[in-house]
């Protein structure tokens, strides 16, 4: 990446954390997560078709999306990492279950299992740090269709997978202090 990428991903990052931080769904240290880390390149490989092809009509979901599949993952790892590393298609094993535009739903539902009030409350927090990025993808202005542009809306959709990983991380319970 750029340096113009790798400073807006910096700045986008700092931007959700902190917000996520204040909501008080992610510790004041942002956790080390390498093997979910590791498994973004696959999952970003696979997303991509959809995100940009969603992106045009429905950004916020396209942004959102990914969120919920870095959740999945968080949960994943939790479970039973050793299997799910076997699972060379991570990404479209979510989606295949319902389908893209349920993909929101099946993650809430079955893989992180919230009822109805929870699943509600975390479509608010997840469509709270689309926006932001919507906002902030907006303006870094890169014209649509250039090397650059895709650079930053992966950047969006890495940043996002990332958070949506620590707030799931923080919900079962893993806590995160700085060391002395």
């Amino acid at each position: 990446m750029d340096i113009i990428t790798t400073a807006f991903e910096a700045r986008l990052n700092e931007d959700l954390y902190s917000t996520l931080k204040v909501c008080g769904e992610v510790d004041e240290v942002t956790p080390e997560a390498t093997d979910i880390e590791e498994k973004w390149p696959l999952i970003l490989n696979e997303y991509m078709a959809d995100g940009v092809r969603e992106f045009q009509d429905y950004p916020m979901t396209a942004l959102g999306w990914i969120m919920y599949v870095g959740m999945a993952v968080a949960k994943f790892w939790d479970q039973d990492w050793e299997q799910y590393t076997k699972n060379d298609r991570p990404y479209e094993s979510l989606r295949d279950k319902r389908g893209f535009d349920y993909l929101d739903e099946y993650i809430s539902e079955e893989v992180l299992g919230l009822d109805a009030k929870q699943s509600e409350a975390l479509t608010k927090l997840v469509g709270n740090c689309a926006a932001r990025t919507l906002n902030a993808l907006s303006h870094e202005q890169a014209e649509p269709g250039t090397a650059e542009a895709l650079q930053v809306f992966t950047g969006c959709l890495r940043q996002l997978y990332l958070m949506g990983a620590y707030v799931q991380l923080h919900r079962m319970g893993y806590r995160m202090t700085k060391l002395n």
